[in-house]
């Protein structure tokens, strides 16, 4: 593709994404790149990397846009134009020239578009007089939530939201170790580096495509952020133990559990979503996993009831606003309000209440998050045990010692016994987890 192409492709992935606004930004550009296998890989990877520079500083596009033009609608094609302008800085020639109209490349830029778009030509990303949260690239009701959370810390967590993430595995200890993990990957020329927190995570030095390589189609390796490795390590499965992941999803914790049980003793992977767990069966099957079966949680199913008090640890790995992950999925800031977080704490409550009881006494319950929202994290733990004062928390500088001989742990400075790590302090997505043990 000419440069000109990639820019017109750019606009148009951005287009079918504003047209499918509450649908994840990743779906629509799987669709969109399906349905264009002309592309090459590179052309994609170009193409894709724009579209989400673009989503990553809208606030801030935005707000330069209405600021050079009252009134104007921001245009994927304005919104691409202002970024190649205030994020890339380029000059105002080369923006004209990169829409130079004729087949295969966008159309050339209008009378409306150059007189909004020429005033960004050598401005700054960031302008004093914006208002904080775009300042940030926040939006703007999360603004006193992240400020309780990070405190003097905010703006170098929101700097952190912004990179890209990078890209971990979790070395599967079903068939191999971290280290064969990581000499079987150099041999495919992919270098990675031990994470620093999780005993199993390794971290790409250089983003590359994972799923064809032999590692992976052999189970050695999955992809897990190691935030979410961390989560399976606290729950601390280990061999011949009864354990539920309540909400499974996709099974990420569950094969991390699956590994730390050493395939010995009873494993549930549970979830309201028969797609979820059917795409599960893949991924247990090619990690070599065969302790664990499936559950499809359905209304007015009695499966819990039969089985109260009957684990040892039963892992909440709770729906929410997926605050923690926004460096992941820029475009679910844009996505996410303030009804979201209300119906989704009433939703975490009502998950904990019933996953509770299925904890034997001298159990654990272990509820976790990716949201950085105290809403959702200590206020739910709060809330819980005014209710069930037959648990009580872990704290993590207790279970830390003996789960990561020698390895400092990611505690902070305001998460009390529970574990909250975050992309600047930690490096890993935002994630938040609490262990609870059932007093006999």
């Amino acid at each position: 593709m000419t440069p000109a192409a990639r820019i017109a492709a750019a606009v148009a992935l951005l287009e079918a994404v504003e047209a499918t606004p509450q649908r994840p930004a990743d779906a629509t550009a799987n669709d969109f790149f399906r349905a264009r296998r002309y592309i090459g890989s590179g052309d994609r990877r170009a193409v894709a990397e724009r579209a989400w520079g673009v989503v990553r500083q809208r606030l801030r596009l935005e707000w330069w846009l209405r600021r050079t033009a009252p009134g104007g609608q921001p245009t994927p094609r304005r919104l691409l134009a202002a970024h190649l302008l205030l994020a890339e800085g380029w000059n105002w020639r080369g923006v004209e020239e990169a829409f130079p109209g004729g087949r295969f490349n966008a159309e050339p830029l209008d009378a409306a578009e150059r007189a909004a778009l020429k005033p960004l030509a050598g401005a700054p990303p960031v302008h004093p007089e914006m208002p904080e949260h775009v300042r940030l690239n926040l939006p703007e009701w999360v603004l006193p939530a992240f400020r309780d959370r990070f405190g003097d810390r905010l703006a170098e967590e929101a700097a952190a939201m912004e990179r890209p993430a990078p890209l971990d595995l979790r070395a599967n200890l079903l068939r191999t170790t971290r280290e064969a993990a990581a000499a079987s990957l150099a041999a495919e020329g992919i270098a990675t580096e031990p994470t620093p927190f999780s005993p199993w995570g390794l971290r790409l030095r250089q983003r590359r495509p994972i799923t064809g390589t032999a590692a992976f189609r052999e189970g050695l390796v999955e992809v897990q952020d190691e935030g979410s490795q961390l989560i399976a390590l606290l729950a601390d499965a280990r061999p011949g133990m009864r354990v539920a992941d309540f909400c499974a999803g996709a099974g990420g914790k569950t094969l991390a559990m699956a590994a730390t049980m050493r395939n010995k003793g009873r494993l549930v992977a549970c979830d309201v979503s028969a797609v979820r767990l059917e795409g599960a069966v893949r991924r247990l099957r090619r990690a070599g996993v065969d302790n664990a079966e499936r559950h499809l949680l359905e209304p007015g199913d009695r499966w819990g009831k039969r089985r109260q008090a009957g684990f040892d640890r039963v892992l909440v790995d709770a729906p929410c606003t997926g605050t923690g992950t926004w460096r992941r999925n820029p475009d679910a800031r844009l996505r996410t309000g303030p009804g979201d977080l209300a119906e989704l704490s009433g939703k975490q409550g009502k998950i904990l209440d019933s996953a509770a009881d299925l904890v034997r006494p001298g159990g654990r319950l272990v509820y976790a998050t990716c949201s950085i929202l105290p809403e959702e994290d200590e206020g739910q733990m709060d809330a819980f045990l005014g209710r069930r004062p037959d648990y009580a928390p872990v704290p993590l500088a207790a279970l830390w010692p003996a789960l990561c001989p020698g390895v400092p742990s990611p505690e902070t400075d305001s998460s009390g016994p529970y574990l909250v790590t975050s992309p600047g302090r930690h490096g890993t997505d935002g994630f938040f987890a609490a262990v609870l043990e059932r007093q006999g």
